[in-house]
């Protein structure tokens, strides 16, 4: 896989274009021939072997161990960036006198350590990789040009020549590959932007990071505690997590999690999902007898709390009168099915939820208040502590940004403006498939796949480290960001990160162009240029920043908002006003649930936007997500059922609609990419379910009103007026 990130010497002017990657002839299968020459002892020990390469008519080199295949003589001890980028394995090459070489690259193009790699005093987090110096193709078009910055390297040109072609290839790729690739990284960015400065976010640090994980899961505490006391409930699922979210579309403060600067003290998001769950939370049921407890119990708890308040007379003898007709109804009607049961909810709702509302909102906004108030102190806690860090670093918060030029170029990562302290040592081991990474007591874990994930997007991203000196560390602050996001418990948080399935977006790519991922995040990303929640982590890894942030002139774009009903409105805003000012082929294809009881202002608005090309709906229970721990979890937990509709739609400038029209046979094909099970993807690696087995799941789905399918991606964010429906969830602002 080449890397979009190498070191171009000479006119920073130069301009270069992404087009497609090149890959160099690879050896053919070894096969048994006659050595022409006996190799040392020491490389027969380790695997090697002489082959005969038919194609190429010349010997070439294989690793039984490696499957590695090589030109020339292998050299003993020698550091395989690719495969061993941590240099475990690595030793350094030595001359006859015994001494470590000086000699950075032999004639066959194998990279040896260097003398100044070996004299670094410790190291813990450093991943070493070559600096690359890249052939500037003249016949490269100028207009848009990639990004280029004073003591920025340029991207790497895709377009490889005809003697690349015929050269040998590098070290073969890393011994460990992953049976099932849920991303495809090749696939180079159409987005185009105007150029940016660097952002003025402070960079990640271990300790900054793990203070604030424990000050995030301390206000998460506190709002648990505040909910069970005041009003006698448990907070509702994955409150805390929309709450986030919707407090940082409207937060002017610095803190990239922890809002610290709104407007209103009180959250609507909040707000709204405590009070859906007074008095009691309403949850999805399956049979006769639970919607009779369900029933009973509301009558009960609301009868308690319009007298344990200060409620007027008019509403404790409206509550009371109709919570005894209840009771008098469930002592008399023995033969009511489950169905009368929630008709009957539904009228007592309607009869004393504004009683009930009435009485609790005081006590609810002060739980709202007190949280804000909390969180803006320990985001000013956490900055405090970041900035003497710096300080202790010899590095100002004031950096003076550099000047950029009025011109277009591919979009490009998120770079930030204040230099990097020096990172801490972080450990890594490996457990079977999990990569392991603790600093200071403290363990996060992502499956090796995904570790050599990050290590891709690192090395096609990340600028200021090329010798990964500082990726561990940065790894370990990314994983740890988003454990403080997700929560603690047990699938908390997960739907906010949930993606669509791998074949939905190779259809979306081929026939629509897509290239980028507006809400996503480095652990779940399909291409390698998106939008995600946090700069400051993620940029090293390929974000291009928050998605509100962000304002392409043209390009083709893939939406899938996590399921808040504010960032979901907030979208639409910036989509409709990037369409409106570009003149440049422009689209959007936008996943929001289908929520028609009563339906989201988002939905409402695109629907009656005048961008609106074509809209589409794929119907629940008949399609699936990939989870939101898809860096963790098991394989046959990857992809799950989504409980709720979800509506398709095309939002497209004139340029756009012409360039990347939905046509029928188009939608046809998305459709299709929709059939295909990812959980057959994942265990058995096919690429179809038969029919059978597609309508033996939904009904089983129908069938578990509480199966894992709806509790990953359930929530209470949605008004509960439909009891027999449940709101839902992936990331980011």
């Amino acid at each position: 896989m080449a890397s979009d990130q190498g070191m171009v010497r000479g006119d920073h002017g130069t301009v270069l274009t992404p087009t497609s990657s090149s890959n160099q002839v690879q050896p053919l299968s070894p096969t048994v021939t006659k050595p022409v020459q006996e190799l040392p002892d020491e490389l027969i020990q380790a695997g090697w072997s002489k082959c005969w390469s038919k194609r190429e008519n010349r010997p070439y080199y294989f690793n039984r161990f490696t499957n590695q295949s090589l030109w020339e003589m292998p050299v003993l001890g020698q550091h395989d960036v690719i495969s061993d980028p941590l240099g475990l394995n690595a030793a350094p090459a030595s001359s006859e006198t015994g001494q470590v070489t000086t000699e950075a690259v032999v004639d066959n193009g194998q990279h040896k350590r260097r003398l100044s790699e070996e004299a670094i005093p410790d190291a813990p987090n450093s991943f070493k990789r070559p600096k690359v110096d890249v052939q500037v193709n003249p016949t490269t078009p100028t207009i848009p040009i990639s990004p280029s910055t004073t003591g920025t390297p340029l991207s790497k040109t895709w377009n490889a020549t005809t003697e690349d072609k015929q050269l040998p290839t590098s070290p073969a790729p890393a011994p460990y590959r992953p049976t099932v690739i849920y991303w495809d990284l090749d696939i180079q960015t159409n987005a185009v932007i105007k150029e940016r400065p660097p952002v003025d976010a402070l960079p990640p640090h271990p300790e900054v990071e793990l203070m604030r994980s424990q000050l995030t899961t301390k206000l998460r505490t506190n709002y648990k505690e505040l909910c069970q006391q005041r009003e006698g409930i448990d907070p509702p699922r994955d409150s805390f997590n929309r709450w986030l979210l919707e407090r940082k579309v409207l937060d002017k403060g610095k803190d990239p999690l922890l809002p610290s600067e709104c407007d209103t003290a009180v959250s609507s998001s909040m707000f709204r999902e405590i009070m859906n769950d007074i008095p009691i939370r309403l949850s999805r049921i399956k049979y006769r007898e639970e919607a009779r407890k369900l029933l009973f119990g509301y009558a009960e708890a609301a009868k308690k709390l319009i007298e344990s308040r200060n409620a007027s007379p008019d509403s404790r003898k409206v509550v009371k009168w109709n919570v005894e007709d209840t009771f008098g109804w469930l002592r008399k009607d023995h033969s009511a099915t489950k169905e009368d049961y929630m008709d009957r909810l539904e009228h007592l709702r309607k009869q004393c939820g504004p009683h009930v509302t009435a009485v609790a909102k005081n006590s609810v906004e002060g739980i709202c208040s007190k949280i804000y108030h909390l969180s803006c102190d320990y985001a000013r806690r956490i900055r405090e502590r970041h900035l003497a860090l710096l300080k202790e670093c010899n590095i100002t918060e004031n950096i003076e940004t550099p000047e950029v030029q009025d011109r277009l170029v591919y979009c490009y990562p998120v770079r930030l403006s204040i230099p990097s302290p020096s990172q801490p040592r972080v450990e890594l081991h490996f457990e079977n498939d999990v990569a392991c990474l603790r600093f200071k007591g403290e363990m996060v874990k992502v499956s090796r796949s995904y570790f050599s994930k990050l290590e891709l997007l690192y090395r096609y991203s990340c600028v200021d480290d090329p010798r990964f000196e500082k990726f561990l560390s940065r790894v370990w602050c990314l994983l740890k960001r988003y454990q403080a996001l997700f929560g603690i418990g047990v699938h908390e948080g997960t739907g906010l990160q949930g993606a669509l399935p791998v074949p939905v977006f190779e259809a979306l790519h081929k026939q629509f162009g897509v290239t980028f991922e507006c809400f996503a995040s480095p652990l779940n990303c399909y291409f390698k240029q998106f939008c995600s929640a946090f700069q400051d982590t993620d940029g090293f890894f390929g974000s291009r920043g928050p998605f509100l942030s962000f304002s392409p002139v043209s390009g083709s774009f893939e939406a899938n908002p996590p399921f808040s009903e504010e960032l979901m409105d907030a979208m639409v805003t910036h989509f409709e006003d990037l369409l409106q000012r570009s003149n440049e082929p422009l689209s959007f294809i936008v996943f929001v649930p289908e929520w028609r009881d009563p339906p989201t202002p988002a939905l409402t608005r695109m629907e009656s936007s005048r961008f609106k090309r074509h809209q589409l709906t794929i119907p629940a229970f008949e399609h699936e997500y990939r989870s939101g721990s898809q860096h963790i979890c098991k394989r046959e937990e990857m992809y799950y059922k989504a409980v709720h509709g979800t509506a398709v739609i095309f939002l497209q400038n004139s340029a756009g609609f012409a360039k990347w029209q939905p046509t029928p046979e188009r939608i046809q094909e998305l459709m299709a990419a929709y059939r295909v099970s990812g959980r057959t993807l994942s265990s058995q690696g096919t690429t179809s379910t038969s029919a059978g087995n597609a309508e033996k799941e939904n009904e089983a789905g129908k069938e578990q009103g509480t199966s894992k399918d709806v509790s990953t991606r359930d929530s209470s964010s949605r008004d509960n007026r439909n009891l027999t429906t449940a709101s839902l969830e992936t990331t980011s602002v």
